[in-house]
C-alpha cells in the first residue's frame, strides 16, 4: 500500500512540474486551471496523510516557474510568494478558524480581485522607475524592465516626490476587448490564438523584443507596496490610498468584519464578474491590519494571512454537431463548431471558433462528440476537451477541405503559418470580410452599411471591391426597394458613406486590410508619413526605421502596394474623392520641437487623444507623468496630483487657452 502511495504522488509532482512548466514558462497551458488545482490539492492531501514522503522539492513547497535563459536574473530583495487556494465556504471557514486561534482578537478582511495576468514587481529609486522583473518562482525573476516601460499605466516618474527605494507589485493584464481583437489578428496573420487572457498578457510581456512588447494591450493594476517607502501603514486599504496618490491603477479593497459577509461577498462577485472589462479568476482575501499580518507569518511558499477564493470553473457539457468552415478576408479557412445550445458565463451559446487544423488534432475533436465549453476571458467560446468516455462509436477524424467551400480554389499553406488559405482574390467570401472589416469601427466607421445589407449589395453585384460603396449613391431607388430598406434607412446610410470620405488616411490604412497592419499601426503610419502616396512608395529602410516596424510588417505593406489589383482599388478611391492625407503627421522643426508637454484635467477643445496629436505633430512631446525635464503643463477641468506637483517642481503651467495661444505665436 505504501509504495502504491509513494508512486501516486512521485506521479503527481511528474505531472504538475510538467503542467507549471507549459503554464508559467512557456505560457501555452496544457490543462485547465480547475484541473491543475486538483491535482495540487490531491498532492498536498497525500503529503499531508503520509509526511514520510514530504520533500523540499515537491511542487506544493514552491512558487511555480522558472526563468528563461534569455532574460537576465533578478534576485527579489522581497520574495513574491503565492497564495494557498480555497474553492468553497467550507474552506474559507476554516482558514477564518485558524486565524481567530491564532490572533485570539478581533480582526477585518479586505477583499481584492484576483487579476488574471502575470506578476512583477516594479522599482523605483527616487521617484524614477529603475527595473521591472516577472516573479519567477518567487526568490529569482526575469528583467522586463524595457518591456514594463511600453505600458502605458506604469508611470516611470511617481507622481508625489519619494527619496530613496519604493518597490511595488502588481498584475499585468489584458482586458476582454482587447484580448479579442488580439486573437482577430492572430486569426488574421494565420498565427494560433492565444488561450486566454492571461496567457496573453504573460506571452506578451516576456518578448524578447519590446517592439513587440509594446504592440500589445497590456495593462497593470498594481496591489502591493514591497519595499522602501517610508511611512508605516495601519492597514491594507491605508496602503492602497498610497499607491493611487503615486499614479498607479489599483481596484479598491472592499473591507468586511465577518467571513460570512466575505463568503457572501464571493458568491456576488461569481457572477457579477462576467460584467468586469478585465478577467477575474476569483478573490484574494488579506486580514487587513498589518500588525496583525506581522504576527501570523508565513509558510516558505505563502503568507498565512492571505488565501485566494478561486470561482468554480464555469464549464458547460454539450454535444457538437457539426464543423463548418469560414473563410476570412485573407483567405483564413477559419473551423467553427456548431454544438447544442448551452448557457455558459451568463449567455448562451452554440458556436465557438476552433482555430486551425492543428488545434483540431491536438483536441482530437470529431463531430459527434460530446465536449466541454466555456468563455476564454469571458468573451470568446471555446472548445475546452472531448469527453472521450462519451465518444460513440467509431467517429471520423474532421480534415479541413483541400478546396475552399466558398469558390472551389484549391487551398494554399504559407511556410512557417497553421492556417490554410483560399488564394483566389476574387473568392466572394473574401470579399465580404473585406467589406465588413472595411466599414468597422476600428477602420472607417461608416454606420448602417452591416452584415445583412452588405449580403445584398454583394449578391445584386453592386459592390466588387471595397471601393464601391462610394458608388453607391448612384444606385440610391434601387437601394430603397431592397428587402428591410427604406428612404430613411438608405439616406442615413448614404450619409455615412459620404461623411467616410473625409476621415484621416489612417482608417482608410487600417480598412485596406493589409496583413500585420492593424489600427494602431495604420496610425504610424499616417504620422510618420502623412498621406497614402507616400506610404505607398516608402522603401523597406524607411518602413523599418520606425519604432515597433520590423521586416516582416515592412514586408508586408510592400507587398500589398505591388499588387495591380489593390493599386486599382486604391486608385478607384482616389476618384471617388476619398482622403489620402492625414493631420498626424509631424513636423521635423515645429513650435514645440524639443519640448515635453503634460496634460491633465478635462479639456473643452480637445479630447485627450486629440490634444497628445496636435502636440506631436508641432514637434512636442506628449508625456504622461510631471518630472523636472518636463516644460509644460496644460491643465483643464478637475486637474489633480500632477498640476500640484508641476507648481512644487516649478514646472510652467498653461490653461487650455494659454496653449492655443502659445501655438498661434511660435
Amino acid at each position: 500500500m505504501a509504495q502504491s502511495i509513494k508512486e501516486r504522488i512521485e506521479w503527481l509532482r511528474t505531472e504538475i512540474e510538467r503542467h507549471s512548466h507549459a503554464y508559467y514558462d512557456l505560457d501555452t497551458p496544457s490543462i485547465q486551471d480547475f484541473e491543475y488545482d486538483a491535482l495540487v490539492n490531491e498532492l498536498a492531501e497525500l503529503e499531508r496523510a503520509h509526511p514520510a514522503f514530504q520533500t523540499a522539492d515537491s511542487p506544493t513547497q514552491h512558487v511555480g516557474g522558472t526563468v528563461r535563459s534569455e532574460f537576465i536574473k533578478v534576485t527579489h530583495d522581497v520574495p513574491l510568494l503565492s497564495l494557498d487556494n480555497a474553492y468553497n465556504a467550507e474552506e474559507l471557514y476554516a482558514f477564518d478558524s485558524r486565524l481567530r486561534k491564532e490572533l485570539n482578537e478581533p480582526f477585518a478582511y479586505s477583499v481584492e480581485y484576483k487579476i488574471d495576468g502575470l506578476s512583477v514587481a516594479i522599482r523605483y529609486e527616487d521617484g524614477v522607475m529603475v527595473r521591472a522583473a516577472t516573479r519567477g518562482n518567487g526568490e529569482v525573476g526575469e528583467d522586463v524592465t524595457d518591456n514594463v516601460k511600453t505600458i502605458a499605466t506604469v508611470p516611470k516618474v511617481l507622481s508625489e516626490p519619494v527619496n530613496g527605494l519604493l518597490e511595488v507589485r502588481g498584475e499585468v493584464y489584458i482586458d476582454k476587448e482587447a484580448f479579442k481583437t488580439m486573437n482577430e489578428q492572430q486569426a488574421l496573420q494565420g498565427k494560433a490564438a492565444f488561450a486566454n487572457p492571461r496567457n496573453a498578457a504573460a506571452g506578451s510581456l516576456r518578448q524578447l523584443d519590446s517592439n513587440i512588447a509594446a504592440s500589445r494591450p497590456m495593462a497593470i493594476f498594481v496591489f502591493e507596496i514591497l519595499q522602501g517607502d517610508d511611512q508605516t501603514f495601519q492597514q491594507q486599504d491605508d496602503a492602497f490610498s498610497k499607491l493611487r496618490s503615486l499614479g498607479f491603477q489599483t481596484v479598491a479593497p472592499a473591507i468586511f468584519d465577518s467571513m460570512t459577509d466575505v463568503i457572501a461577498y464571493c458568491d456576488s462577485m461569481a457572477e457579477k464578474r462576467h460584467a468586469l472589462p478585465y478577467e477575474i479568476d476569483g478573490l484574494v482575501i488579506k486580514v487587513n491590519a498589518y500588525h496583525q499580518r506581522r504576527l501570523l507569518g508565513r509558510t516558505a511558499k505563502s503568507p498565512r494571512w492571505a488565501i485566494a477564493y478561486k470561482f468554480p470553473a464555469e464549464l458547460a457539457e454539450t454535444r457538437l454537431n457539426d464543423i463548418q468552415v469560414q473563410v476570412g478576408r485573407t483567405g483564413v479557412l477559419t473551423p467553427l463548431a456548431v454544438f447544442d445550445p448551452v448557457t455558459v458565463a451568463g449567455s448562451t451559446i452554440a458556436k465557438a471558433t476552433l482555430h486551425n487544423q492543428d488545434y483540431i488534432d491536438e483536441k482530437d475533436i470529431r463531430i459527434g462528440d460530446y465536449i466541454l465549453v466555456q468563455k476564454a476571458g469571458d468573451v470568446i467560446p471555446a472548445v475546452v476537451r472531448v469527453l472521450e468516455e462519451k465518444r460513440e462509436g467509431d467517429l471520423p477524424i474532421f480534415k479541413l477541405p483541400a478546396h475552399c467551400p466558398v469558390c472551389g480554389t484549391e487551398v494554399i499553406q504559407n511556410e512557417g503559418e497553421v492556417a490554410k488559405r483560399c488564394p483566389n482574390d476574387l473568392c466572394p467570401a473574401k470579399l465580404r470580410r473585406k467589406i465588413i472589416h472595411f466599414v468597422s469601427r476600428p477602420a472607417m466607421n461608416i454606420d448602417g452599411v452591416g452584415e445583412a445589407i452588405i449580403d445584398q449589395l454583394i449578391e445584386t453585384g453592386y459592390l466588387k471591391d471595397v471601393a464601391d460603396i462610394y458608388e453607391l449613391y448612384r444606385q440610391r431607388e434601387a437601394l430603397v426597394e431592397l428587402e428591410r430598406q427604406g428612404e430613411k434607412s438608405v439616406e442615413n446610410m448614404l450619409a455615412a458613406i459620404e461623411a467616410s470620405k473625409s476621415n484621416d488616411v489612417y482608417r482608410l490604412l487600417s480598412g485596406l486590410g493589409i496583413p500585420h497592419i492593424g489600427a494602431k499601426a495604420a496610425k504610424v503610419l499616417a504620422a510618420e508619413f502623412g498621406n497614402l502616396d507616400d506610404v505607398m512608395t516608402a522603401s523597406r529602410e524607411a518602413l523599418t526605421a520606425i519604432d515597433e516596424f520590423g521586416e516582416k510588417m515592412a514586408d508586408s505593406i510592400i507587398h500589398f502596394f505591388e499588387d495591380l489589383e489593390q493599386r486599382a482599388v486604391i486608385e478607384h478611391l482616389r476618384a471617388c474623392g476619398v482622403n489620402f492625407n492625414s493631420s498626424l503627421k509631424t513636423v521635423d522643426e515645429g513650435p514645440l520641437t524639443g519640448k515635453t508637454l503634460v496634460v491633465t484635467g478635462t479639456l473643452t477643445h480637445f479630447t485627450r487623444d486629440e490634444i497628445k496629436a496636435e502636440i506631436e505633430r508641432l514637434g512636442g512631446k506628449a508625456s504622461g507623468s510631471v518630472s523636472k525635464k518636463t516644460d509644460y503643463v496644460i491643465v483643464g477641468e478637475a486637474a489633480g496630483s500632477k498640476a500640484e506637483k508641476a507648481r512644487a517642481l516649478g514646472v510652467a503651467i498653461l490653461t487650455e487657452a494659454d496653449f492655443l495661444a502659445m501655438v498661434k505665436t511660435l
